[in-house]
């Protein structure tokens, strides 16, 4: 790309996560150690995960755990869901840098190019990216399991249970294509505003299929059910990638609801941290 590379600057710091560098740097850190002390297994390479997306006060403990138990490679692909209607169906932010207090993370702009060619329907652009926050509230902890991290940021959205799956399998090749190593990362939250109760029993019906590797079966039984998990469909993409690189079965690594936060169990939000090894 000529010319000044673009930076897409941060929406939710100081919301979503501390605003100051040194704050945001301590919060992360102390959800990881929690993550590591907590961990049955030592980190290990992942094909793919599964992290949520709320405000660490709420999600950071289970996203913690989850990417405590990942070894973080240089090349990333995060899929994240679209909140805001804006942009394409895929919305591939295929350069630039996006800004988080203490240091960017840059865009990998080789394999944004890969996925760009062998994924039907992706299309470069940056509307979808300008105010969603599902992608970005992953970045602090890629930063700190891998510094040298670089992204390829993917917004989804109004996908069908086909074009999900080949969306994955299209991942498979444009990472090849790109010379592989790469981790992909699905960001989701699970059920939301439903009694704790409810949520937890709901949020099942969800986890049975995607923890089975079934991504066909996880995004039916959230349209069925109709299951309020945000990012259904880069779960769905992320398990169908998983499953055609040879991932091992997934792991449930940790689950939790906001009530487990804030104490209010009246109306919660699911999180779930997903490990494919």
């Amino acid at each position: 790309m000529e010319g000044k590379p673009r930076i897409r600057p941060a929406a939710v710091a100081g919301r979503f996560y501390p605003g100051e560098a040194s704050a945001l740097d301590r919060q992360v850190a102390a959800l990881l150690a929690a993550g590591e002390a907590a961990a049955a297994s030592p980190p290990a390479p992942a094909v793919a995960i599964m992290a949520p997306h709320a405000g660490y006060i709420y999600s950071g403990g289970v996203a913690g755990r989850v990417f405590a138990r990942a070894l973080v490679p240089e090349r990333v692909i995060v899929l994240g869901p679209n909140h805001t209607g804006l942009g394409p169906r895929v919305s591939v932010m295929a350069a630039g840098r996006f800004a988080l207090p203490g240091g960017d993370v840059s865009i990998d702009e080789e394999l944004a190019a890969a996925v760009l060619a062998e994924v039907a329907g992706a299309e470069p652009d940056e509307d979808a990216h300008r105010f969603e926050h599902s992608i970005e509230v992953e970045l602090p902890f890629l930063r700190a399991r891998q510094p040298r991290v670089r992204i390829v940021p993917i917004v989804l959205g109004g996908l069908s249970e086909a074009e999900a799956i080949g969306l994955g399998e299209g991942l498979h090749r444009a990472i090849a294509r790109a010379g592989g190593g790469a981790l992909v990362v699905a960001s989701s939250d699970m059920s939301h505003y439903l009694p704790d109760e409810e949520a937890r029993r709901v949020d099942r019906m969800a986890l049975e299929p995607l923890l089975a590797f079934d991504p066909a079966g996880l995004y039916r039984a959230v349209r069925t059910h109709d299951i309020s998990m945000c990012g259904f469909i880069p779960a769905t993409a992320a398990l169908a990638y998983a499953r055609v690189a040879g991932g091992k079965p997934p792991e449930l690594v940790a689950y939790a609801t906001s009530g487990d936060a804030s104490g209010d169990r009246e109306r919660v939000v699911g999180y779930a941290g997903v490990f494919i090894g």
